[in-house]
């Protein structure tokens, strides 16, 4: 006759992959008892009929039987849920389904609302309308030379020229050089007026069509830093896309003019798209 095997708790524990606190509970419960309790010595120890009684319990829960739906089944000694319990468990795990798919709606909607406003705080479309502007083009040393172009020469001719500029004034820059270069910049300054004037050495008069659509994104920070702005714009094109249709503009918002703090500039980068 072949002898009765006895695991130790936490051999049994081991074996099985579940913690000793886990079997005391299932003992507080009532439901998975230890299959001999040494009066002495107080260790307990599990069977081969143990093992299969957990194995039992755990598909149990996973089917989403509570611990105190499988004492009742021991209970009543039929160890297996009914039809009826069966159909009663299918109910309830369809409608915690229809829970979990409304939370999950839910949970989307926010999250990609979230996502909209943090990329609204940086990108945008838009269109840009039809404009008349006075331009000026001239190659420049460098980035720096733009504020006092603007200031000393630009603005006074606009000023003897008569021009008027619509609120709330819509200026920017558009570069014409074939590739990168730091120094030696052949750019064109565009200020939005009201009509057509008479053009100068200095001030040309022309009508920009409109731009359907336009990438816009805002860059805070000194204009030699451009580069990173167009980076992430492009990457956002990319990825969304979109593919250049248009001279890129660089829209001056807060500059040397008003803010002395060349980390304050405030710019808006406007890339026609389709």
């Amino acid at each position: 006759m072949s002898k009765k095997t006895k695991l130790k708790i936490g051999e049994f524990s081991r074996l099985m992959q579940v913690t000793v606190k886990t079997l005391r509970h299932y003992e507080q419960k009532g439901l998975l008892l230890p299959d001999e309790v040494d009066e002495w010595t107080g260790y307990r120890y599990y069977s081969i009929d143990q093992m299969q009684r957990l194995n039992t319990i755990r598909d149990l829960q996973r089917l989403g039987f509570t611990l105190e739906e499988i004492k009742e089944l021991y209970e009543d000694d039929s160890h297996t849920p009914s039809i009826r319990q069966l159909d009663a468990k299918i109910k309830d795990t369809e409608a915690q389904l229809q829970q979990l798919i409304a939370r999950r709606e839910r949970l989307l909607d926010w999250r990609n609302s979230r996502k909209e406003m943090k990329t609204m705080e940086k990108f945008s479309i838009q269109s840009l309308p039809e404009i008349i502007v006075a331009s000026h083009r001239e190659v420049i040393p460098n980035y720096a030379a733009l504020g006092p172009l603007c200031v000393n020469i630009i603005a006074p001719e606009m000023q003897r020229l008569g021009c008027k500029c619509p609120p709330p004034g819509y200026c920017f820059t558009i570069e014409h050089n074939k590739e990168y270069t730091p120094t030696d910049i052949d750019i064109e300054y565009c200020e939005q007026v009201e009509e057509m004037g008479t053009d100068s050495n200095i001030i040309q008069f022309k009508r920009l069509p409109e731009v359907p659509k336009a990438l816009c994104m805002k860059h805070i920070g000194p204009y030699e830093r451009f580069y990173e702005s167009y980076t992430e714009a492009f990457r956002y094109m990319e990825e969304q896309g979109h593919k250049i249709a248009g001279h890129p503009r660089t829209c001056y918002v807060d500059g040397a003019w008003n803010q002395e703090d060349p980390e304050k500039w405030l710019s808006v980068i406007q890339i026609p798209i389709e």
